[in-house]
């Protein structure tokens, strides 16, 4: 049913999905629309990824919740400043799963953000997780997952290659999405 749905809404998978996306933080980019959720859940559900999203906890309040939760969201308390709280919520979520994604809009937002937020580089990093790159390409209705990247020691260099990957994808409102201009 959901190939179904994406091929009459005119989009494609790209074939070059990694093996790693069966087990990994899996970031979302561009993030400037609400479209981008059912989009990407479509793609999730077609690769048959079992899957959490991350968003803000707001989303839980009724009527919304009805639909949010089901569709695999975890609430994330923006506010919360205590070191390592979410994502410490987030690493519990891979225990005892083999096969399990934890996406992250790393924009944190679908509004221009000049700076991405970095909680699913130490999601990952501190997990010993892969991260790969879930995109939704609008230019050319193309719906993927790229890489893996595996952290290392050096963010910079991990992070100017994320952004790499993300600078030839067009978003569905191109001037709310910027990449993380300290890496480029």
């Amino acid at each position: 049913m959901y190939k179904f749905l994406f091929k009459i809404l005119g989009w494609k998978i790209s074939e070059n999905v990694p093996e790693e996306y069966k087990r990994c933080v899996l970031i979302g980019a561009p993030h400037t629309s609400n479209w981008d959720l059912f989009y990407s859940i479509f793609l999730f559900k077609i690769l048959k990824i079992p899957y959490k999203f991350t968003i803000k906890k707001e989303w839980f309040r009724f009527p919304f919740n009805l639909i949010i939760k089901p569709l695999g969201g975890l609430p994330i308390d923006t506010k919360n400043k205590t070191k390592g709280g979410n994502v410490s919520i987030m690493a519990d979520l891979f225990k005892g799963n083999n096969e399990f994604a934890m996406g992250i809009t790393p924009e944190g937002t679908r509004s221009l953000r000049t700076k991405w937020k970095s909680g699913f580089y130490h999601l990952a990093k501190d997990n010993n997780l892969p991260i790969c790159f879930g995109f939704l390409d609008y230019k050319t209705k193309t719906a993927g997952i790229g890489g893996p990247l595996y952290p290392s020691d050096n963010k910079e260099h991990d992070m100017k290659r994320i952004m790499s990957f993300y600078k030839t994808k067009t978003p569905r409102n191109p001037d709310q999405f910027s990449l993380d201009l300290r890496y480029i």
